[in-house]
């Protein structure tokens, strides 16, 4: 039997009409909630799995909490992380509200079609003002009251309190963002607002070693050998350093520095390279027996804010010197204290009528400024490694940070920052130079964090980095 055709049953005059209603009692019994839809980072297309997140924007739309007796859910749950807190929130929010003033701008940022973005999506956030929290979208009922004059107007958002997990949320509202600012897994740098170049000079001797040579460079080295210079008859005795390399698994020598050029020598003296379980490695030396030499430098000032070892400039030998040879020298930074430890010599030159000045390079910042803002990306200058900021201590000079770096496969860089490096703020341009770099969790307050204590103990069991860790092959 047909309709009665005397009654519209669901014509767009009265399905806008219960939509006015319900638009008004929302507008009179609920509340102003802030929905902020996810972004997606980074996915693995494989399994779809989503591997990082971000929440940037805020659209605020008023919603009606079905919870009238408190927060539903198993309420506070005692595990062994510890307590875990469980509250769930129902809210009810105008179908029409939402796809009229958050739908269109949601589209823009559509992914390939992975999740729908007409209506609220699983997984979005929702910001309870009331309570001061985050809730996380784990369901979207769109059916229900059921098709009321042949339409729905309104959807349930079921939602759980939100568990942090590294997401970046910036909505540029400070009562939202502040809701995570300590959570998470949270490390420090320690900055230097002012760097100091360092400074040196040469001390001159004749009779020295001009330069070592090494003809063998060895194999089977396990720890760095001992270099052995024989005595000189009439000065300083000369020393020097063996620097070692690794190819192939063999490790060997790669250089021998000097430390001391020595003086007084008539002979080349003979060079004996012994001990670090290696065998093998053979050097000679060329010696000047007239004029003045570079034989060994002395650090005046060690300096600070160096990343790297800097350069060393010496004064060339001043005329009428027939045949010149500069002194070379070079600097070795010590990442502790960010400053040069010491310098070798690499060839002390020749036809030196006076002490020659010796330069040292300044480091990359002499003078921080700017102050870091909340979650805007930093890099550094040498390593390149990216994170977001967290917080900023200007009087300490300490960032706190969280990871954003990530490889093509989606891990955590393991490039760590270095010290000496510039710190750069990608959106206040600050500039700082880094003293060190703390890689523990600042605040350790996140019961699911101990990755690294739980990695370290699954190498003991399993070595991932093998290509095949479970075979030979």
């Amino acid at each position: 039997m047909a309709l009665n055709p005397f009654f519209l049953q669901g014509s767009l005059s009265e399905q806008r009409l219960v939509q006015d209603l319900i638009n008004e009692q929302l507008k009179i019994y609920g509340v102003d909630v802030t929905y902020i839809p996810r972004k997606f980072v980074r996915t693995q297309d494989i399994i779809r799995e989503v591997q990082s997140s971000k929440f940037d924007d805020n659209y605020l739309i008023e919603a009606y909490i079905v919870n009238y007796d408190g927060y539903g859910g198993s309420g506070d749950i005692l595990t062994k992380f510890g307590m875990s807190i469980r509250d769930e929130l129902t809210l009810v929010i105008s179908k029409e509200r939402f796809e009229d003033f958050i739908t269109p701008f949601m589209g823009q940022d559509q992914d390939d079609g992975i999740v729908e973005y007409h209506r609220p999506r699983e997984g979005d956030l929702v910001y309870f003002p009331l309570g001061q929290r985050l809730f996380e979208i784990k369901f979207v009922e769109h059916e229900q009251p059921f098709y009321q004059l042949n339409k729905t107007y309104v959807y349930e958002l079921k939602c759980e309190l939100f568990e942090f997990e590294d997401e970046v949320i910036d909505t540029s509202i400070p009562e939202i963002d502040s809701r995570v600012e300590d959570k998470g897994y949270i490390t420090t740098l320690s900055l230097a607002g002012i760097g100091t170049t360092a400074t040196a000079t040469a001390v001159m001797g004749t009779g020295y070693i001009r330069r070592i040579y090494l003809n063998d460079d060895g194999s089977g080295f396990t720890s760095t050998p001992t270099v052995a210079i024989s005595t000189s008859p009439t000065g300083d005795t000369a020393s020097a350093v063996a620097i070692t390399t690794s190819k192939g698994g063999v490790v060997s020598v790669s250089e021998i520095y000097m430390t001391n050029a020595g003086s007084g020598y008539t002979t080349a003296p003979s060079i004996t390279i012994s001990g670090g379980g290696g065998t093998g490695a053979a050097a000679t030396c060329s010696i000047e027996t007239s004029g003045n030499g570079v034989i060994r430098y002395q650090v005046t000032g060690i300096g600070s804010g160096y990343a790297i070892s800097p350069g060393i400039q010496i004064e060339n030998p001043i005329a009428p010197v027939t045949y010149p040879n500069p002194a070379i020298g070079l600097a070795v930074y010590s990442p502790s204290t960010t400053g040069i430890s010491t310098i070798y010599v690499i060839d002390a030159g020749a036809g030196y009528g006076s002490t020659p000045a010796v330069t040292v390079q300044g480091p990359p910042v002499l003078t921080g400024s700017g102050d870091y803002l909340f979650n805007e990306i930093i890099t550094g200058s040498i390593s390149g490694t990216t994170a977001r900021v967290k917080s900023w201590n200007a009087l300490r000079s300490v960032l706190e940070i969280s990871y954003v770096a990530v490889d093509d496969n989606g891990r955590i860089t393991t490039t760590p920052f270095t010290p000496g490096e510039s710190i750069v703020g990608s959106s206040s341009s600050a500039i700082y130079s880094l003293i060190s770099y703390d890689s523990d969790d600042a605040y350790d307050s996140d019961k699911y964090s101990e990755n690294d204590e739980i990695e370290e103990a699954a190498d003991l069991l399993i070595d991932f980095s093998e290509s095949n860790p479970f075979g030979n092959f």
